[in-house]
């Protein structure tokens, strides 16, 4: 069961009509497709995750006082106190996260996060505007019009925000579930899938399917 890896550089050429569909299939199917050749510069995204790992680190000192952290430590004390008749930590994400938005405060470390964030924020923009006018296309709508229900019709602007995520590793794999499977949140979601560490899945039928960097 292959995940639809779609090259977005096609619809602009004689492929604009294979490429509609395959993302049509992606939509009604899959919920979900793999886009290449979708105009983010891959210097862009080298710079993206440069920054991203060097914020993480100087947030590493604050992570081991966060609240997975702290629960996984209570449950080490009492797997010891109880001789190893504990449960899982099944009801917490191992994730440092926090969400980028126009309006809200970013972290000023490194010195070049903030630039090369909003630069990589506005590509995001574009490319999601330009998959909704695809969707528009698709479904037979003016173009736009999902755009619009976003934004109450011009009235506000619509929900954008970048979540920027790290999964530490974790001293007890056997007690801390990991990140817990859920739905995303959202109208158009854009995934910058990290190429060295795997484990992101997409549930299909009923099961889990690993999803491959491309």
């Amino acid at each position: 069961m292959a995940i639809p890896v779609i090259d977005f550089s096609k619809l602009d050429g004689e492929g604009r009509a294979e490429t509609l569909a395959q993302i049509a299939n992606g939509c009604e199917e899959w919920g979900f497709f793999q886009l290449v050749n979708h105009g983010i510069p891959v210097e862009l995204l080298e710079r993206v995750k440069k920054v991203s790992s060097e914020c993480y680190k100087l947030r590493a000192e604050a992570f081991r006082k966060s609240n997975p952290v702290r629960l996984l430590n209570k449950l080490v004390d009492q797997e010891g106190e109880e001789m190893g008749n504990v449960e899982r930590l099944d009801n917490v994400d191992w994730e440092d996260v926090f969400v980028l938005q126009d309006d809200n405060e970013w972290p000023s470390k490194p010195s070049e996060f903030k630039e090369t964030m909003k630069e990589y924020r506005r590509e995001l923009r574009k490319l999601a505007e330009k998959l909704m006018e695809i969707m528009d296309e698709n479904l037979g709508l003016e173009k736009g019009c999902i755009k619009n229900a976003f934004s109450g019709n011009g009235e506000h602007e619509p929900f954008f925000g970048t979540k920027v995520s790290h999964y530490p590793p974790c001293p007890r794999l056997d007690m801390v579930q990991g990140l817990r499977a859920h739905p995303d949140a959202g109208g158009v979601i854009l995934l910058f899938q990290d190429d060295q560490v795997g484990g992101l899945q997409i549930l299909k039928n009923g099961r889990g399917i690993d999803v491959q960097p491309v």
